[in-house]
């Protein structure tokens, strides 16, 4: 059989979605998943990024057009803003026509993980909007659902929800994935990892 791929296709200003996109790798690649991660394209000025204090980007290439079309499976990493995915991501998928004309997604299956400065930030609107953009290119949408125990807890601040998993940064990116959001993030990793590979095994036999 070949081996499912999948990419991780992210963008984290502080870091955050970095730290959560390394725990759904793991959960990924404990399937059997080959996993490459990419982020998207700054858009933003070093001097910009400067004043607001960002951190150096992670060690990841950047996401181009043409290779979107390569794995069997995407995993979208989006901070939100304002309840929806940030200019960065939302400009590399306003710029994937010429993939939409031809079909080239068709097929493949997308899912998405989130980070917000508050529990009301919009994980779940940014979940929303980013799902028109697979809807449109005819790719299969794959929550996470409550698969885990642990989002239903409610003795503990918890990012995420039924479209995937997520994390709270605070106002001033202080606050961390903590060891539950990470946990629920390899899990979303394995579960994906499942759905994939299971359609790929029926592809090729």
């Amino acid at each position: 059989m070949t081996k499912p791929v999948v990419y991780i296709v992210i963008y984290s200003l502080y870091h955050h979605v970095y730290k959560l996109s390394l725990a759904i790798k793991d959960g990924l690649e404990s399937k059997g998943v080959e996993v490459k991660m990419f982020q998207v394209q700054e858009t933003l000025s070093d001097e910009i990024l400067t004043k607001m204090q960002a951190p150096p980007k992670p060690d990841l290439p950047i996401m181009t057009i043409d290779r979107l079309s390569e794995p069997d499976g995407i995993m979208f990493g989006l901070p939100t803003r304002f309840g929806t995915m940030p200019a960065q991501m939302k400009a590399l998928l306003d710029a994937s026509g010429a993939l939409w004309a031809k079909g080239a997604l068709a097929g493949k299956f997308a899912a998405t993980f989130f980070s917000t400065a508050s529990q009301h930030g919009g994980q779940e609107t940014t979940a929303l909007t980013a799902v028109t953009y697979f809807a449109h290119h005819g790719m299969l949408y794959v929550p996470f659902g409550y698969a885990s125990p642990a989002q239903g807890a409610v003795d503990e601040v918890i990012g995420g929800s039924a479209y995937g998993c997520g994390t709270i940064s605070d106002g001033d990116g202080s606050r961390q994935p903590t060891e539950t959001e990470l946990g629920i993030g390899h899990q979303q990793g394995e579960n994906f990892a499942t759905v994939v590979s299971t359609f790929v095994r029926g592809r090729d036999a």
